[in-house]
Order: structure tokens, then C-alpha cells, then sequence
């Protein structure tokens, strides 16, 4: 059976990206050491520490930072977090600074409250509300 501990996002500056996605979207960092000419550093959700860590990888290539602003151009989110309320993270993020691209909505009638973000490192992200209870 396959299982997923690794996913990442590509960010433009890993000291920036520490700093927002612990500071801001409130991870924890789990691993941090050299790797190559970056480091390899990883986050995790601290509701589940022990679950899929989240690699802030550099986008070193020409074709990374290409393919990263492609998609921010484009307005198409790079990964997606879940939460239980979107709406409450909205409100606790916007008071922070971040930027988002609208207010939470539904993209459809049968799809949960989602809303996109700009994470200060060259991409959009989504939060969508996993909770089964409606509000």
C-alpha cells in the first residue's frame, strides 16, 4: 500500500517561507538541515506531527520559477490545506496580513467553503473546509 509522508511546495525564498508558513499559517517545523546549496526543510501540521510533512523546496531551476509563475498567473492554486472552518482561518489570517484573491465561497453546491491565499513565496493556495457539519 502507498501512503503520502512527503508532499512540497516550491517557494522562492526558504527563509521566507520558514517564516510564513510557521508564523503565519502556524506549522511546526520538523526537519531542517543542508541539502546541497538549500536546505532540506520540512513543516508539519501540529495537529498531526507525525503526519505528512510539507517540503518548502526551493525553485532553483529556471523551469520551476517558469512552471511556480505560471500558475500564479493564472490563478490556480499550487496545493491545498484543509481546516474546520474556512471562514474562522479567513478572519485569523487576514488579520495577520495575508492577502487572499476573494472572500470564502463554494464553487459549486455540493463543494465545501474554500478560499486562495498568496503565500509571500510565488503561490497561491487553497484552504477548503473539511468538516462534515454544516454552518
Amino acid at each position: 500500500m502507498l501512503t503520502i509522508p512527503l508532499t512540497s511546495v516550491m517557494v522562492d525564498d526558504q527563509a521566507k517561507a520558514e517564516k510564513f508558513y510557521t508564523e503565519v499559517l502556524g506549522f511546526v517545523k520538523k526537519q531542517d538541515f543542508p541539502a546541497g546549496g538549500a536546505r532540506w526543510l520540512t513543516v508539519v501540521s501540529p495537529a498531526g506531527p507525525d503526519g505528512v510533512e510539507l517540503l518548502l523546496e526551493p525553485a532553483g531551476y529556471p523551469f520551476a520559477r517558469d512552471y511556480q509563475k505560471a500558475l500564479f498567473d493564472a490563478e490556480i492554486a499550487f496545493t491545498a490545506f484543509g481546516c474546520d472552518d474556512v471562514q474562522a482561518e479567513y478572519d485569523r489570517m487576514r488579520k495577520l496580513g495575508v492577502t487572499f484573491r476573494g472572500e470564502p465561497a463554494r464553487m459549486g453546491e455540493n463543494m465545501p467553503p474554500m478560499a486562495v491565499f498568496e503565500d509571500t513565496c510565488g503561490n497561491l493556495i487553497q484552504i477548503f473546509e473539511t468538516s462534515q457539519e454544516e454552518k
